[in-house]
């Protein structure tokens, strides 16, 4: 919009009846307008770190979560995600950069004419750039260990005329500090227990070059992969950096409230995908974090092991450690013996990814039914034999359904695990079968869970990535990437894969990016493009 219409929205936004998370007071604030074609403002949609302090952005450049020690560390930003649902975010929550131009009001960049994001290619630096008639205004994010930097920059003619100022409101947990000036403004905040000390533009250097250098460790994919799959695999294996904890492996799960905790199977995934990425210490941490969980004791995890209360333990946790354990073990030599999960719960009458109600579910009874895992194509003599737990309960003519003994449950796209990770090669034609319908029937956007999903029609990522890897594992090939240019599609235009996004318009409307998508496409890229050691 103009600036015109921006000042006229400063006003209606204090004259307008607002929005509520309950009771419907006008009182309450409203979450501001989203900038057409692109997700609301305090919606996360790239996240910065390199395991240490990490800090999530939204698309109009505003610091939206933090956290510290580790991205599964304690909230330093009151987000609540039942506001975010809602639409009712305080304006000035988080890190808000706001600029004045000559005598004009302080604008925030949702009121900018256009804003424009990426990260600096093989970082996890974020870059937003915002427009305000031939203003530019250039936000650069990074953070290194236990530190957020962020510079503020005016380009353009009237640069000199440019006051750009940052709102900050962490919790005390945090200690910030700003510098600003004409044309610039700096921000640095370290945990309150520490950090390492330094200036903004020298830490985003540091974080530049030291995501570059990690990167280098990847294993590369192998011949004949396009420029855009590289790109793709390198964003998964940067976000999979950004969302672990580099002391204790602990993988979270997305940067926000209510995501920010580990769940086994999340994290289990991305030990595979470390692992079969090259990032052998990284897949044993992940391994390490997960056997030492009291799997019996929740579905997920804070940061420290310890349970999160309000959900029961799932029936696939066990599953997904040990397959995470196994992939570890064979990707670099042990050292000491490894353990294996504790608890678990077997998977009859458990909650299942889904999260409903207990019950006896596909999932579940194939993380469970698994003694081996192979990353190797179905059809050849390394595959394990497996005990299989009843799985004509789950067949039918069309596939293979979530429920035990209910044909009429719907095809559950869950039935790619009995491919990758946790091979039954038994039931590799039903899931075949299983998943050729499910991509059939999606949107361009990727697939939802399964048939007579309650969640509505927009389409989830993790769903759409796992299907894709067992598609490719099945020679399965152009199924396998037509899921991949669903999952470009429904990517931010950082590259960051949302939890779920609209079925029409694309855009996102959960946690991004979500670890587990990004685990799954690293492992597909691999199948789909082997890489050498």
């Amino acid at each position: 919009m103009g600036w015109t219409r921006a000042l006229l929205a400063v006003a209606a936004a204090v004259a307008v009846g607002l929005a509520l998370v309950s009771g419907g007071s006008e009182s309450d604030p409203q979450t501001p307008p989203a900038l057409p074609g692109l997700p609301p403002p305090f919606l996360g949609t790239a996240v910065v770190g390199d395991g240490g302090m990490t800090a999530a952005i939204d698309a109009y450049g505003s610091v939206v979560d933090l956290r510290a020690p580790g991205p599964a560390g304690r909230a330093l930003i009151d987000n609540p995600a039942d506001r975010q649902a809602a639409g009712s975010v305080e304006a000035d929550t988080g890190i808000v950069v706001r600029v004045a131009i000559g005598d004009r009001p302080a604008l925030p960049l949702w009121l900018a004419d256009s804003v424009a994001q990426r990260y600096l290619r093989g970082t996890n630096v974020v870059r937003t750039v915002a427009r305000f008639g031939a203003v530019s205004v250039r936000v650069t994010d990074a953070a290194v260990g236990g530190v957020l930097a962020r510079v503020v920059r005016a380009e353009g003619p009237a640069a000199a005329r440019v006051v750009p100022s940052l709102a900050v409101n962490v919790d005390a947990g945090a200690r910030c500090e700003t510098e600003q000036q004409l044309g610039r403004a700096m921000l640095i905040c370290r945990a309150a227990a520490g950090g390492e000390s330094g200036a903004a533009r020298p830490m985003i250097r540091a974080a530049r070059v030291g995501d570059r250098a990690w990167l280098r460790r990847s294993r590369p994919l192998g011949p004949g992969a396009p420029a855009w799959a590289a790109v793709m695999y390198e964003r998964s294996i940067l976000v999979l950096r950004a969302l672990t904890d580099r002391r204790s492996g602990a993988v979270a799960a997305g940067a926000r409230d209510g995501w920010a905790y580990v769940w086994p199977r999340d994290a289990g995934a991305a030990a595979l995908a470390f692992a079969a990425a090259g990032y052998h210490a990284e897949a044993r941490r992940v391994a390490r974090f997960l056997q030492d969980l009291d799997l019996d004791a929740a579905a997920r995890f804070h940061g420290d092991g310890t349970p999160v209360e309000g959900r029961a333990a799932q029936g696939d946790a066990a599953g997904w450690v040990a397959v995470a354990a196994r992939a570890a073990r064979g990707s670099f030599r042990t050292q000491g013996a490894q353990k294996e999960p504790r608890d678990g719960g077997g998977w009859h009458d458990r909650a299942d990814y889904r999260e409903g109600e207990p019950g006896d579910f596909l999932a579940n009874a194939i993380a469970s039914g698994s003694s081996g895992v192979s990353f190797v194509r179905p059809g050849t003599k390394t595959h394990t034999a497996a005990i299989w737990p009843g799985p004509r309960a789950f067949e039918t003519p069309r596939g293979l359904v979530r429920i035990a003994g209910d044909p009429d449950a719907g095809l559950d796209s869950a039935a790619a695990w009995a491919v990758r990770p946790f091979p039954q090669p038994t039931l590799f034609a039903a899931a075949r079968r299983t998943l050729l319908r499910l991509a059939a029937d999606g949107t361009r956007f990727g697939i939802t869970p399964g048939e007579g999903w309650h969640g509505g029609s927009d389409p989830w990522s993790a769903p759409t990535a796992w299907s894709a890897w067992s598609l490719a594992a099945l020679g399965e090939r152009r199924a396998s990437l037509g899921l991949l240019a669903d999952l470009r599609r429904a990517a931010t235009p950082p590259g960051a894969l949302p939890e779920r996004v609209g079925a029409r318009t694309g855009i996102p409307t959960s946690t991004t990016p979500l670890a587990w998508s990004h685990a799954f496409t690293i492992l597909t890229l691999q199948e789909l493009w082997p890489g050498g050691t």
